[in-house]
C-alpha cells in the first residue's frame, strides 16, 4: 500500500534518515507505535522514547515468543530495559501473558489488541464445495504433528472424503494421503473462494501460542468472517472468542474431526458459520480494533492530564493546607 487513502506512508533507509526527515511528526504525534520484529527495533525504541511527547506504545504480534526472548536476553528487536518506558504494551495475546509482562518485565499497562479482519475483504460467497475439510497455513515443524492428527489422519480414515492443505515451505518428502490436495499458495484475493469451497476449515495453532493461550490467529477470524464453520485445536481462552459447539467446533483427536464432519449437516454447517461471522463482525473487525486503540491512547492522555492537574494543585498548596476541600 504505497499510497493508502487513510494515512501517509513514508519509508526510511536508516534511523538517522528517519529522524532527519520525520523528527517533527514523531515529536508532535499523539501516539507513536513501534512494532515487533522491526529492524534495529531496540535502537529505534531508545530514540523514540525520548523523541516523542505523545503516547509511546509497543505492539507485539508474537508476545509469547517476545516474552521468552526478553527474559533470556536474546530478543533482537526490543530490550527488557525499555519495556517499562512504554506507556502501553499492546499484544496479540491476552490472558496471563499480560500479567507476566507487568510483573516480570515492569510493563506499565499491558493490553490485548488482537489481530482482526476486514469484512470488506472477507465475506460469504456461494461457490461449489470441493473439499470436506481444508487448511491454510505456512509449514511449521511444531504445527505439523497437529496437522497430521487433525487432517491427514482423518483423510486416511475417510478415503471417500476430500481434503486440501494450502501453504508454502512444506518439505518435499512429506507423504500425503491420496485424497489430500496440495496447493503451494493462495493469494489473498482468493481467500474467500478458498474458504467457501470447503464444508469446514481447520485451524491449527503454533505451540507457543497454545501454551500461552488467548492467542487467536488471523486465519481464525478470516474464515469466520467468510461464514465457514471452523474445526480448531484447543487452547486456553478459545472460548472467550467463540462459543464451542455453537460458533466453533473443537477437536483434540482424529476421531473428534471425523465425528464433526459426519455430524455436519448443511443446516448445522450454515448455522455455525453464520453465528461465527456475527461474532467476528461484533468484536474482531479492523474498525473495532481502531476503536480499541483510540480508547487506550485516550486513556493514557487523560490520565496524564489528571496527573498534571493534581501536580499543579499540589504545587499551589505546597507547604500549607488548602483553604477548602478540593472536592467542593
Amino acid at each position: 500500500m504505497p499510497s493508502p487513502p487513510f494515512c501517509e506512508t513514508a519509508l526510511y533507509e536508516s534511523l538517522d534518515d528517519l529522524f532527519v526527515h520525520h523528527q517533527q511528526a514523531i515529536a508532535e504525534a499523539d501516539a507513536v507505535v513501534l512494532g515487533s520484529y522491526v529492524t534495529d527495533g531496540s535502537r529505534l525504541a531508545q530514540r523514540l522514547l525520548t523523541a516523542t511527547r505523545g503516547v509511546r506504545a509497543f505492539y507485539d504480534i508474537d508476545t509469547p515468543i517476545t516474552l521468552r526472548a526478553l527474559l533470556d536476553g536474546t530478543c533482537s528487536y526490543l530490550s527488557a530495559r525499555d519495556v517499562p518506558s512504554f506507556d502501553l504494551y499492546l499484544s496479540f495475546s491476552g490472558g496471563p501473558v499480560l500479567q507476566r509482562l507487568e510483573q516480570e518485565l515492569g510493563a506499565r499497562h499491558a493490553e490485548p489488541l488482537y489481530c482482526s479482519v476486514d469484512p470488506r475483504l472477507y465475506y460469504p460467497i456461494e461457490t461449489r464445495q470441493r473439499w470436506d475439510l481444508g487448511y491454510l497455513g505456512t509449514y511449521s515443524a511444531d504445527r505439523q504433528p497437529v496437522l497430521d492428527r487433525l487432517l491427514l489422519e482423518p483423510a486416511r480414515r475417510r478415503p471417500d472424503a476430500t481434503f486440501i492443505v494450502a501453504g508454502p515451505q512444506y518439505p518435499d518428502d512429506l507423504s500425503w494421503p491420496h485424497n489430500v490436495t496440495r496447493r503451494e499458495h493462495v493469494a489473498p484475493y482468493e481467500h474467500c473462494d478458498f474458504y467457501a469451497s470447503q464444508r469446514a476449515t481447520l485451524n491449527v495453532t503454533r505451540r507457543d501460542m497454545v501454551e500461552a493461550g488467548y492467542s487467536p490467529s488471523v486465519r481464525l477470524f478470516e474464515a469466520a468472517a467468510c461464514g465457514i464453520p471452523i474445526i480448531s485445536d484447543t487452547w486456553p481462552g478459545i472460548e472467550s472468542f467463540f462459543v464451542p459447539g455453537e460458533e466453533i467446533l473443537l477437536a483434540e483427536t482424529s476421531s473428534d474431526v471425523t465425528r464433526h464432519l459426519a455430524e455436519l449437516s448443511e443446516q448445522k454447517r450454515r448455522a455455525i458459520g453464520a453465528r461465527a461471522r456475527a461474532r467476528v463482525l461484533r468484536e474482531h473487525t479492523a474498525a473495532r480494533r481502531a476503536e480499541q486503540l483510540e480508547s487506550l491512547v485516550l486513556g493514557v492522555l487523560n490520565a496524564r492530564r489528571r496527573a498534571s492537574a493534581l501536580a499543579r494543585v499540589a504545587e499551589r498548596f505546597h507547604g500549607r493546607p488548602p483553604e477548602r476541600d478540593l472536592d467542593d
